[in-house]
């Protein structure tokens, strides 16, 4: 195992499951023998509000809050918010965003407009930059709910937790009914 702490952020809205994918990372590289340190914030996420969960990994890990500017991987479930969350980022971070527009309030209400181009602006500062259709994805894989899963199979790949631990992850956190999907939503986003 490798003494460096591998830091991982989460960012999206409130209801894309972000939570419930910080616990499936965290409990993989917990199988994998890694000690893990978590955290989360928390805007109005049952709103749509910002939310931010951040998973720190290697063989001794002392804070659960990732520095500004030492995140290895973002993994962004909304576009616009993992625009925002770039400064976390250290230069030459993995960036692995999915394909999605939430508008915000203020865009809903008209007094914003949404940016165009973000993903252009993401991959210009970021060349290890993966761009998934994950609502596409998880809909294959049997329910459009499981995007969260499509994305965790992508980043999965950029990880150095094995596959076997990242279904024995799905299996002890995702519930009984949903995880044949959840299983296929993973090994849909690990294909990209």
């Amino acid at each position: 195992m490798s003494r460096q702490v591998t830091n991982v952020l989460l960012v999206g809205v409130g209801g894309q499951g972000i939570l419930l994918a910080s616990e499936i990372l965290s409990e993989a590289a917990m199988l994998a023998g890694f000690d893990v340190k978590k955290s989360e914030i928390h805007g109005m996420s049952q709103r749509g509000g910002s939310v931010v969960s951040h998973v720190r990994y290697g063989t001794e890990v002392f804070s659960p809050i990732v520095p500004e500017g030492e995140g290895d991987i973002l993994f962004g479930f909304e576009l616009m918010e993992t625009a925002r969350s770039l400064l976390l980022l250290k230069p030459g971070g993995t960036v692995v965003a999915n394909d999605l527009q939430i508008s915000p309030p203020s865009v809903l209400m008209g007094q914003d407009t949404y940016p165009a181009g973000l993903a252009e602006r993401i991959k210009s500062q970021f060349a290890d930059f993966l761009l998934v259709d994950g609502q596409k994805l998880a809909a294959d894989a049997g329910n459009v709910k499981a995007a969260n899963t499509v994305l965790l199979g992508a980043i999965s790949k950029r990880l150095s937790i094995s596959e076997a631990y990242w279904l024995k992850a799905l299996e002890k956190m995702v519930p009984v009914k949903a995880l044949e999907i959840n299983k296929r939503a993973f090994l849909l986003g690990r294909e990209c």
